[in-house]
């Protein structure tokens, strides 16, 4: 019988409401768990088609691979110090000042470098047993100098631009060691053009990886990304000294030289001299048509570096502009490597001639019609030309050098095209901040040194 009295609510079990957060927090954790085993399969698939990828066609039982995993490292490292530079030197001070200090850091610093980088051939020539140990020093000194610039672009230390100093150097360095370390590596049928491109192929894979992470460390402060550099140069530096000690042998390598041929049969003390070979002049032409896009290269790094800063277009931020310009240079650099194949049914020659017009002709309608589309195009252009070029000048090297110079004539035609591009770099820095003048200043440097490399060219000899 009801007494019309309220009734009070039924007893609730004081445990349910854990329970259920405990079944949910179990749910979203198995969810949780199974999204990170997903992402850690997806990891080992793409990391096992990355290596697979490094080791076809003979490049795995020759230890091509490790050099190309190696590259992909050293590739990553750079994209990592780049992002973190780009925004301390350019776009978090003042216009003027920023050019004030990059210039500072060419004129002192990578113009003497162009003075030290031949010598850095001739140095491997000699101690070419100790390669895999120069290799390794290149990724430890920019992993060291990475530490020191995390806290220098905190602080604004002194030691900012020698650290970038020794960075750029060690980069470069590393360029002329790996050059002359591929042929004895190389396997066998495979072409020293194909084998450079699958390397360079895997350092654009290995930048445009490292870019991403790079760029979301450095939203908690530009020391970060150098942070994970450390981490990546300290990974490569283990992959260097691991590389085939095939890397450190040089029997029956030469010595190429720039004076007259020398047979270097034996010193005044009675110890073998390495045979010295004069640079062929096919190889020549094909260095000095390359010293273009190299140049172009440079000054364009440093030139719209700045000038996409200073002159907008259309209301773009200079961040975005300068993106865009870039990422036609590397797409353009990647698909000169995709193509590679073709180029080794065209006459280097001619290739390398039509590489450095190309870059004239864009650079002037850059200057002429200033814009977004031409600038894109330029990039575009200025990438596509200086790959080109450069597996010509492989094309050219293992067809008219001998084999066992052939690690000599690598190293110091990277040294040269290095300096290039230093050269190229302290112009654009140095070129006033007006688009026309820049781009037609550009133009005619080019136009001038493809004539030059035009009435230079070596005859063709008569069957």
């Amino acid at each position: 019988m009801s007494t019309g009295a309220p009734q009070p609510p039924p007893r609730q079990d004081p445990m349910s409401g854990r329970q259920r957060v405990q079944a949910w927090a179990r749910s979203a954790g198995g969810a949780a768990g199974r999204a990170t085993a997903g992402a850690a399969r997806a990891g080992r698939f793409l990391a096992g088609q990355a290596r697979r990828a490094s080791r076809a066609e003979g490049a795995g039982e020759s230890g091509l691979s490790r050099l190309i995993e190696l590259h992909a490292l050293n590739a990553a490292g750079d994209a990592a110090v780049a992002i973190s530079l780009a925004g301390t030197l350019f776009f978090q001070v003042p216009t003027g000042e920023a050019r004030g200090q990059v210039a500072l850091f060419l004129g002192l610093t990578m113009l003497p470098f162009a003075i030290v980088a031949p010598l850095i051939g001739p140095f491997l020539d000699r101690f070419a047993h100790g390669r895999r140990w120069a290799i390794g020093t290149t990724m430890a000194v920019r992993g060291f100098l990475c530490w020191v610039l995390a806290g220098a672009v905190v602080t604004e230390s002194v030691w900012l631009f020698p650290a970038a100093l020794g960075v750029l150097v060690a980069s470069k360095a590393y360029g002329v060691t790996r050059a002359a370390s591929v042929p004895r590596l190389l396997p066998r049928g495979q072409t020293l053009v194909k084998a450079n491109g699958r390397i360079s192929l895997a350092g654009v894979v290995g930048a445009g990886v490292s870019a991403p992470l790079a760029g979301l460390a450095s939203y908690a402060g530009p020391e970060w990304s150098l942070r994970y550099g450390f981490v990546v140069f300290a990974l490569a530096t283990i992959w260097a000294i691991r590389l085939p000690q095939r890397v450190d042998s040089s029997i029956g390598e030469g010595t190429m030289v720039m004076g007259p041929d020398s047979a270097g049969t034996g010193a005044p003390d009675g110890r073998a001299r390495r045979p010295r070979v004069r640079i062929p002049g096919p190889v020549a032409y094909a260095l000095r048509a390359n010293c273009g896009p190299r140049w172009l290269s440079g000054f364009l790094t440093m030139f719209m570096a700045f000038l996409l800063r200073e002159n907008p277009i259309d209301g773009w931020r200079s961040e975005y502009l300068l993106a865009a310009v870039i990422g036609a240079a590397g797409a353009g650099n990647t698909l000169g490597i995709a193509v590679a194949s073709l180029t080794r049914r065209i006459d280097p020659r001619v290739t390398v001639l039509v590489a450095l017009a190309a870059d004239a002709v864009l650079a002037l309608l850059a200057a002429l019609f200033y814009g977004l589309v031409t600038l894109v195009l330029l990039g575009l252009t200025a990438g596509l030309a200086q790959s080109l070029a450069k597996l010509s000048l492989d094309s050219t090297i293992q067809q008219h050098v001998p084999g066992r110079v052939q690690s000599s004539a690598f190293a110091r035609s990277d040294t040269t095209l290095q300096s290039a591009w230093v050269v190229g770099g302290f112009v654009g820095i140095a070129m006033p901040l007006m688009p026309r003048l820049g781009l037609g200043v550009a133009a005619a440097v080019l136009t001038a040194w493809a004539a030059y490399v035009l009435l230079s060219r070596p005859a063709v000899p008569r069957s």
